[in-house]
C-alpha cells in the first residue's frame, strides 16, 4: 500500500496540492503535518512512518523537503 506524507508550513496551511498530488500518486491513506520542517517531533510524520514499517508499504511525498529542512530534521 502506498501511504501518503505531507506538510504545509505555518504560514502556507493549504495542503489540498499536495494531498492531490498523492492521491494521484495512488496513495490509499494520508498524513498531513501542519509544523515547520525543523521541529522535532512531528506527529503526523511519525505515524505515518509507523503505517509505512510494514511489508509491501510505501511512504510516498511530493518532494523531499516535505520530510525536512535538512537530514538532521528527518
Amino acid at each position: 500500500m502506498r501511504i501518503g506524507y505531507g506538510r504545509v508550513s505555518i504560514r502556507d496551511l493549504h495542503p489540498e496540492a499536495q494531498h492531490d498530488a498523492l492521491t494521484t500518486a495512488g496513495c490509499e491513506q494520508f498524513f498531513i503535518g501542519k509544523a515547520s520542517g525543523e521541529l522535532a517531533s512531528r506527529p503526523e510524520l511519525s505515524k505515518a512512518l509507523l503505517v509505512t514499517n510494514r511489508p509491501k508499504n510505501q511512504l510516498v511525498v511530493t518532494k523531499l523537503d516535505r520530510l525536512g529542512r535538512s537530514l538532521e530534521n528527518i
